[in-house]
């Protein structure tokens, strides 16, 4: 694969207690547009979603967003970004997000965070995409899930191929790097 031309970044509505988390969003949005990588994300102003949003506006990267009608309040839609798009649901938002992407970063976050990409992630397993996954592990937030994803395989659901599509380092320059030379798992899951 080529260098990535945008990634999507899943990430927290939320702050979280540990001040990295919003240090590594700041870092990851600076670096991100220091690269010439557009950023893809879920198009909120609040939490480490701003966070990153506003680093790579500040560092003067393009910055998509992608926001469902009913979380634009709530989730206080960012008003500065290159593009936001407005979709119905959350079914849509992600759809939105993947195709806009060639690669995913997740940053610490909570459920909404992990259903994304763990969504991505399946889509990857049944071969609907072929793009690198990575997560920022921001003091060692992603070890239990990283633990648990060890113990899918150790009981038989879930391939270490599979397992291994997820990337992941406390630096991202590290992840983006390695966006390049990723090479999908040779076949999509059920395949024959």
């Amino acid at each position: 694969m080529a260098a990535p031309r945008r990634v999507c970044v899943f990430c927290g509505s939320s702050m979280g207690f540990d001040p990295r988390y919003a240090d590594e969003a700041r870092a990851l949005g600076t670096l991100l547009a220091s690269r010439g990588i557009g950023l893809v994300y879920g198009g909120a102003s609040v939490g480490t979603m701003g966070v990153v949003a506003d680093a790579a506006l500040a560092a003067g990267g393009e910055v998509i967003g992608v926001i469902p009608e009913a979380l634009g309040s709530v989730e206080i839609a960012h008003a500065g970004l290159t593009e936001l798009h407005v979709v119905a649901d959350m079914h849509q938002r992600k759809a939105k997000m993947a195709a806009l992407s060639d690669g995913f970063l997740a940053l610490p976050g909570g459920a909404g965070t992990l259903e994304e990409l763990f969504e991505v992630w399946t889509w990857a397993q049944l071969g609907l995409h072929e793009k690198p996954i990575g997560l920022v592990d921001v003091g060692g937030y992603y070890a239990p899930l990283l633990k648990f994803a060890d113990h899918m395989v150790s009981e038989g659901f879930l391939s270490a191929g599979y397992r291994d599509m997820l990337s992941i380092d406390s630096d991202a320059s590290v992840l983006l790097d390695g966006f390049a030379d990723y090479v999908p798992p040779p076949r999509p899951k059920w395949a024959k």
